[in-house]
């Protein structure tokens, strides 16, 4: 099971460097794509973003999963609940805010849904980075 944790260490900080570098940049320059590229923008965009983190967060979702079940030498079941819980925020937070928003956007440029998006991303952004440390933690634990 140490191969488990490992795999969701390496998934969940890919993540969460994804989600800091749309936080921080990806997210904002999107109010630079001009109006007549935008919609092709958009929608190519999600498409490629999706092909990038789809398997991450199917590996993500897998391991912690099979970290309730059984877990190695020094992780302990509230060690995979927190992080089962942290997943289902991220989740939420995407189904709930980041996906309709893209879709709006999918329609062209809205500065409101694009403010939106910014600043509901921050909700994905703590949680994978709190998820992060959890896992590096995770980790450290296996050796004691």
């Amino acid at each position: 099971m140490r191969i488990v944790v490992w795999i969701q260490a390496a998934a969940t900080l890919m993540m969460a460097g994804v989600t800091w570098f749309a936080q921080v940049a990806h997210y904002p320059l999107l109010g630079l794509v001009g109006p007549e590229t935008f919609v092709a923008y958009q929608t190519a965009n999600m498409d490629q973003t999706t092909l990038v983190v789809g398997p991450l967060i199917a590996a993500e979702g897998v391991t912690a999963l099979m970290l309730l079940w059984r877990r190695p030498k020094g992780v302990l079941l509230r060690h995979a609940l927190v992080g089962v819980a942290l997943l289902g925020v991220i989740w939420l937070s995407t189904a709930f805010f980041q996906v309709p928003m893209h879709e709006v956007l999918t329609g062209g440029f809205d500065p409101v849904v694009h403010r939106h998006l910014v600043l509901s991303n921050w909700i994905r952004t703590v949680a994978w980075s709190t998820r992060g440390v959890l896992v590096l933690w995770m980790v450290g634990r296996m050796g004691d």
